[in-house]
């Protein structure tokens, strides 16, 4: 079982956001709570927190600072930040301390849940043997639990991503598009996308891309210019360059393959 510290001076923010926990991880974590800096130290050193979700703007130690002393003492303890203030300086320090990622309240419960899951899935190998330890014949059904719902969950972002690629791919899309569109931080999507697709976003537009071509080229009527144009290449020597990339052959060397394909006559019985 994962053990998770929610640190937040604000008591109805703690608790909507334990309960959005509990009605999420359904029995796969225990939950501390701290309502300041502090004590959310005092709660790290009792309990052992694999992960913890820090509120910046508390009383005394704050969130930024209690982090500090958390990675002084544990390199591998996950870090989020939640914060209802845009500040550039909270976002670097939250690189500084290595944070998981840094949240920006009122938070989406489906950003914070991607967020959460990842960090368990970071401290997987010491949540097994934990569980292993005190919750016996228990891991078997928890691990299934947690399996099923990180499989729900990447199917859900798998399916977005590839809708979002097949509406856009004919203009100059990045990464960071994608990562803005559905609110995630740029590291923590290009780990989810190599996670739902086992390669990073140039590569899979790429091969998406050239994938439409191929297509594209089986008519004769349609110039290669325009063909490249059409897959969200302006200049055509680039779009032939990816293209022989990928395939081994030119646009127009594949074409010629189709045809002289479909004109060879089958051979006899």
């Amino acid at each position: 079982m994962v053990r998770i510290l929610v640190a937040d001076d604000e008591m109805l923010e703690r608790a909507v956001l334990c309960k959005t926990l509990n009605k999420n991880l359904k029995g796969r974590c225990a939950i501390f709570q701290a309502e300041n800096g502090r004590e959310a130290l005092q709660v790290y050193e009792e309990q052992k927190i694999q992960i913890a979700i820090l509120d910046i703007e508390m009383p005394g130690i704050n969130g930024i600072e209690a982090a500090e002393r958390i990675r002084a003492k544990d390199k591998k303890c996950c870090i989020i930040f939640l914060t209802a203030f845009d500040e550039f300086a909270y976002a670097r320090k939250a690189i500084t301390v290595r944070a998981l990622d840094y949240l920006l309240k009122p938070y989406e419960e489906k950003e914070l849940m991607l967020v959460v899951e990842e960090a368990i899935r970071q401290t997987g190998e010491q949540a097994k043997e934990y569980m292993t330890e005190t919750d016996g014949a228990d891991f078997s059904y928890n691990a299934q639990v947690s399996d099923e719902y990180e499989n729900s969950r990447l199917s859900g972002v798998k399916e977005t991503i590839e809708e979002y690629i097949c509406e856009n791919y004919v203009y100059d899309i990045s990464m960071q598009d994608l990562a803005r569109t559905m609110n995630y931080s740029e590291a923590y999507f290009s780990k989810l996308f190599k996670q739902c697709f086992g390669r990073n976003f140039t590569s899979y537009l790429t091969e998406y891309r050239v994938g439409v071509a191929k297509r594209l080229l089986e008519d004769p009527m349609v110039n290669v210019k325009e063909i490249g144009k059409a897959v969200g290449y302006g200049d055509s020597n680039y779009f032939t360059k990816v293209f022989r990339r990928v395939t081994g052959v030119s646009p127009t060397e594949y074409r010629a393959q189709i045809f002289r394909g479909k004109q060879e006559p089958e051979n006899p019985l």
